[in-house]
């Protein structure tokens, strides 16, 4: 089967985060399975577009900046679209990683009007919003799409209540739930040394990486030589949160090394004692499910997709704000914690969220895509 993922962005240091990783894990393993499967994607940063991204073959055109206020929204590719239309046709499948872009939502109506079976996922993207762009989207793209589509992929149950609040009734039989999967990792070994302690994520204010910061001189209190290490890309909030570094004189104890790839976030989680994403309304994080997947126990907050899984797994700690923090990441420190929350997390991983199965349900839903044309 040809499969054709389009996503918005691709850049160096995975600006994009989780649908960019999650279209790439997919991608792989549909690869895997014998499928082929390419991407889709606009690229900014590079000085020569890539053909790959994330080890799958890609078709990356550079996208340029219409409008800096507007985000992700206000980048616009002519390339990628024009190579879209031959990619949609020849394509069994298009899978549109959803947003309110200039390209994704575009490519999925192409591929309503080309004929080809679509499926969407919108990763929480596409929500009720006040905002005129959005409004002009939905009216002129977005709608249609996610009504003419033949599955719509959400996460949680929060997502599918968003969906449906943008289409209006009645309610689409295409929704499904598609949980996101990581690839198999080895569980990394208990750490020595001084304890260090992760947050992976944009830094953006829903993702709140200043609780942690504030919250960290009361885990210097009873470990002293523990590390903070901060990573990510900036989208508004990293100016104030390393701010409070010096103000807190938590500057030898505090790193900030910048957005990392996929091997780098790998490699940071190995070396983790804890992660913390203390971010209020995350649906399915990728950053927590590579975390989980090498057995590092991660503290999260309630309104985390991923809280009741690692509260009933015993794989780190669910806090209900910022003031649980700190006890649940000293708890976790605590060696005779750690070691069974690890093998927890990654007993969870393996169990739950294995990229293998999560695919196996995907083909089925392509298979049935494709069958009702």
């Amino acid at each position: 089967m040809r499969v054709l993922h389009v996503v918005t962005l691709h850049t160096p240091d995975n600006a994009f985060g989780g649908p960019m990783t999650v279209a790439a894990n997919l991608c792989r393993e549909l690869r895997r399975q014998g499928d082929e499967a390419t991407i889709l994607t606009m690229s900014r940063g590079f000085a020569q577009p890539p053909d790959v991204v994330q080890g799958v073959p890609a078709v990356v055109a550079p996208g340029y900046r219409l409008a800096p206020p507007l985000g992700m929204s206000g980048i616009v590719s002519p390339g990628a679209l024009r190579r879209a239309w031959p990619l949609v046709r020849q394509a069994d499948v298009v899978h549109v990683h959803l947003a309110r872009d200039l390209l994704t939502a575009p490519v999925a109506a192409m591929a309503l009007q080309a004929g080809t079976p679509l499926v969407v996922q919108t990763h929480g993207m596409v929500d009720a919003s006040d905002k005129r762009l959005a409004g002009v989207l939905d009216a002129v793209l977005v709608r249609r799409v996610l009504r003419e589509a033949g599955a719509i992929l959400h996460l949680t149950e929060l997502e599918r209540s968003q969906l449906l609040e943008v289409l209006g009734d009645p309610a689409p039989t295409t929704l499904q739930r598609l949980v996101n999967g990581v690839p198999p990792g080895t569980r990394r070994t208990s750490p020595t040394g001084p304890p260090v302690v992760s947050y992976i994520a944009r830094f953006q204010r829903r993702k709140r990486p200043a609780d942690l910061v504030r919250a960290f001189p009361s885990v210097l209190a009873e470990h002293p030589d523990a590390r903070l290490v901060l990573a990510g890309p900036d989208e508004g909030e990293l100016a104030d949160t390393l701010a409070l570094v010096p103000s807190m004189g938590l500057q030898r104890s505090v790193d900030y090394v910048g957005a990392l790839d996929h091997d780098g976030v790998v490699d940071l989680l190995r070396r983790s004692s804890v992660h913390v994403l203390p971010a209020v309304d995350e649906p399915f994080p990728m950053s927590v499910l590579e975390a989980l997947s090498v057995g590092v126990p991660t503290v999260v907050t309630t309104t985390n997709g991923l809280a009741a899984d690692i509260r009933d797994a015993g794989a780190g700690r669910v806090v209900d704000g910022a003031d649980g923090i700190a006890p649940a990441v000293l708890s976790l420190l605590d060696p005779a914690v750690n070691e069974p929350a690890s093998r927890a997390a990654h007993e969870l991983s393996t169990r739950a969220f294995s990229l293998s199965a999560v695919v196996d349900s995907l083909r089925s839903t392509y298979g049935r895509v494709v069958a009702i044309g």
